[in-house]
């Protein structure tokens, strides 16, 4: 590898998508396989602008599927591969994700999302929830990071290729429109400086010495004979999941431990949800929010320990209900009151959470 693309610490205001290629640059990300498709394109044109200084690679595929099995193909090889997509381009990934997931295979996907169901529009939405958790013709043995932020998105970009290659779990990095088409500043750094250590990447095919002789054969396999052997294997996948699931899950919690109402939001919602909290505290009300900062695995027990008799449980999110079910899921059982605040597509404000709030009190 060449020169790095980032020494020390830098201050920068810049799109969201431009962050995302910074942020894979700066994880020494090796190759990235892309198709075209709104508001995801910015990543692919500064990762094209910039790689040829540092000796990286791109492929332009011929649709997203393509996308997805190059993607898939590169992370054979052994290379830190990634690809990102948005709406129904997301769509199309699910079958080659589908194959990293039973394959066990390390991909890293950034999905900006955009309006749905299908075309619908360009701009915004956090309705490739359920499809980016537990899309595919599998069990959602996946990844989910959802940011809110600049500096998150740089900062989780980073971490999903260590925790893709760690865990061996296909990961998804979830942003959306604005976050992808808005400038904000946010502080560019060099992951090693910080103490970074990146997990090695290995080939799955192509090692040197003679399969069985020099060392142990690969096999690897995304389809079975008999149900038996599928049933084996898939639950050797689960108990792996499940024991890294406590270790990968991540979320914040601010101001419940007295609360009435605790507003539940994720990705670029939270923001709205976080300056809402701070005004309603300032009036005297007993207001509190839960964060869920990967959606898969979700945070389950730490929001069940919350979901008390007595308290209501706001969910605001710009869809019709999936960061709901993942909550309902989560706390099946709990005596909490849920109350939906579901806005498909468009943007959810500080002021519009606040009223809704003051509603409900």
């Amino acid at each position: 590898m060449s020169e790095k693309p980032i020494t020390g610490e830098k201050r920068a205001f810049m799109t969201g998508n431009e962050v995302v290629a910074w942020a894979a640059l700066a994880a020494g990300a090796d190759i990235m396989y892309g198709y075209p498709i709104t508001p995801q394109n910015e990543i692919m044109h500064y990762w094209t602008r910039q790689i040829p200084k540092y000796g990286r690679k791109f492929l332009q595929t011929e649709d997203e599927l393509s996308a997805g099995f190059t993607t898939v193909g590169g992370v054979l090889a052994g290379l830190k591969a990634f690809t990102a997509t948005a709406g129904p381009g997301n769509t199309l990934m699910q079958e080659p994700m589908s194959m990293a997931e039973m394959m066990r295979l390390p991909t890293v996907t950034i999905v900006q999302q955009r309006g749905g169901p299908s075309t619908a529009t360009v701009i915004y939405s956090q309705q490739e929830v359920t499809l980016t958790t537990l899309g595919g013709n599998g069990e959602g043995m996946r990844i989910v990071y959802s940011p809110c932020n600049h500096q998150e998105l740089f900062d989780y970009t980073i971490k999903a290729f260590n925790t893709a290659w760690k865990y061996r779990f296909p990961t998804f990095v979830l942003g959306d429109g604005y976050q992808a088409k808005m400038r904000e500043s946010v502080t560019l750094y060099d992951p090693e400086e910080r103490g970074i250590t990146f997990v090695p990447t290995e080939k799955y095919v192509g090692k040197p010495g003679t399969p069985g002789v020099d060392r142990e054969p690969g096999h690897y396999r995304n389809t079975y004979n008999t149900e038996e052997e599928l049933f084996e294997v898939l639950q050797q996948h689960f108990a792996d999941y499940e024991k890294m699931a406590p270790e990968v899950v991540e979320y914040s919690q601010e101001a419940v431990e007295d609360a009435d109402v605790i507003i539940i939001g994720h990705g670029v919602v939270f923001r709205g949800v976080r300056e809402a909290v701070k005004e309603l505290r300032e009036e005297g009300l007993k207001v509190g929010y839960f964060r869920p900062i990967t959606l898969r695995p979700f945070p389950a027990e730490q929001l069940k320990a919350l979901a008390t008799q007595g308290r209501k449980l706001l969910i605001a999110e710009s869809a019709q209900g999936q960061l709901a079910r993942l909550v309902k899921d989560a706390i099946y059982g709990a005596a909490a009151e849920i109350v939906p605040m579901f806005r498909p597509g468009v943007g959810i404000t500080t002021e519009q959470i606040v009223a809704k709030v003051k509603e409900i009190l």
